[in-house]
């Protein structure tokens, strides 16, 4: 039966399962719809879907298992758990910001946070950020921090300048 990860990220939309999933295969590579499963008729009593919608999505993006489930609209996203993309590059951190951010809500992105159209939370964070933020001296580190925390989308290039001008 193969391995089976421990532990699996559960999404919960009120109907966008497979609309976000849709969306989020499309932005990260390595990535696929494993399994679909429908809601019957019994239990109709406690879900309130009608038989043969959508129930689950399982899927894959970059190798990670996540479901999807058509839950209903008693539960929302929020800031409290949010998914971090590690990005190799500045190059990286613009794809995944422009991607995931694209129809999100604008109000709640800083430092490289951001909120999608789904209302997920995804921290894009370019893996040379903690080397900026932990600079040997305090006073270099102390810069950086400060402009890192007026910028949404984080902007290695400038705060490898403060690094470099010290």
């Amino acid at each position: 039966m193969g391995n089976i990860q421990k532990i699996t990220p559960n999404f919960w939309f009120d109907s966008e399962a497979e609309e976000a999933v849709e969306f989020y295969t499309s932005i990260f590579k390595d990535s696929k719809v494993e399994k679909v499963t429908h809601y019957l008729k019994t239990g109709q009593e406690i879900h309130g879907k009608e038989e043969g919608a959508v129930m689950t999505v399982e899927f894959k993006l970059e190798g990670q298992k996540f479901v999807a489930l058509n839950g209903g609209p008693q539960f929302k996203f929020n800031e409290a758990v949010s998914f971090i993309v590690h990005c190799a590059n500045q190059e990286e951190v613009d794809y995944f910001w422009g991607k995931l951010s694209e129809g999100g809500d604008e109000s709640k992105q800083q430092c490289g946070w951001l909120k999608d159209k789904f209302g997920v939370s995804w921290q894009i964070v370019p893996d040379c950020l903690s080397e900026l933020l932990s600079h040997p001296d305090p006073a270099i580190s102390e810069k950086v921090l400060k402009e890192m925390l007026q910028m949404k989308k984080i902007d290695t290039t400038i705060l490898k300048k403060i690094q470099e001008n010290h």
